[in-house]
């Protein structure tokens, strides 16, 4: 299990916030912790820390009057840790190049392929084609209904049909580096990790697969470890020192290893 650190940025801050509470009308979202300090900073601590595979979110979206405030943030980061960090975020195959040159490793993708309640196969494949396969992440952030996990875009506001199970898993890791996924119920929370879908995801297993969400104890690292079947590498946010939270960054890290 990897500790992967997130840069999340909103409004042109480093901010954690409650996940389903973001709204792009009028760019609103209930916040747990706003930084005085700048993305490029946090990219700077974990590039001295040496911790690979973070990532940096730009919960604007290109619509927002905060948009180019929140991308030249998000740049910084990547410039700041080359090679280090993935970002997403209004991530498309027309602009996917330029974040890549800005310095990430990897891009993320949620919406651009997940829209109007099913996957468009085509944009996947165009996506594949502009970046390669090896430098894709899939966002399979999702909510949980009566029918089980199903897929959320457009920064967690939109609920598709797809359903998030080992099925999809296994039709879409060939064609991508990795999966990252935001337990949206509990996202932002601190107060516990969905175990449910912990355990699908590690019951899987067969690729790099990130987990976000309602870490809020160590406790809480060791319970996703054993549902994980050590198999998924994790992101903590509020409840991070860092964040303002109890967490310290340098045990998560020690218990993570």
């Amino acid at each position: 299990m990897e500790f992967r650190p997130c840069i999340d940025i909103h409004n042109g801050k480093v901010k954690q916030i409650v996940g389903g509470s973001l709204r792009d009308e009028g760019d609103q979202a209930l916040e747990n912790f706003v930084s005085e300090q700048n993305a490029a900073d946090f990219a700077r601590l974990y590039r001295n820390a040496g911790i690979r595979g973070g990532h940096v979110i730009l919960l604007n979206g290109s619509g927002s009057s905060y948009y180019e405030r929140t991308k030249a943030e998000a740049v910084s980061a990547l410039r700041e840790w080359p090679g280090g960090l993935q970002v997403g975020g209004g991530i498309t195959a027309e602009n996917a190049a330029e974040f890549l040159e800005a310095g990430a490793s990897h891009v993320i993708v949620t919406s651009y392929v997940f829209r109007d309640g099913r996957i468009y196969r085509d944009r996947l494949e165009k996506l594949v084609e502009a970046v390669g396969r090896d430098r894709l992440v899939l966002d399979l952030s999702c909510r949980k209904t009566r029918e089980g996990y199903r897929i959320v875009t457009d920064r967690w506001q939109k609920l598709t049909d797809v359903r998030m199970d080992e099925a999809l898993l296994d039709s879409l890791s060939d064609c991508c580096d990795e999966f990252l996924v935001h337990a949206v119920d509990v996202e932002g929370r601190a107060d516990g990790i969905e175990e449910e879908l912990a355990s699908l995801l590690g019951n899987w297993g067969k690729k790099s697969v990130t987990y976000a969400g309602g870490v809020h104890s160590y406790k809480d690292l060791e319970l996703l470890r054993k549902l994980g079947k050590d198999r998924l590498n994790v992101t903590v946010g509020s409840a991070l020192d860092l964040f303002g939270g109890e967490l310290e960054w340098q045990k998560v890290l020690k218990i993570c290893c």
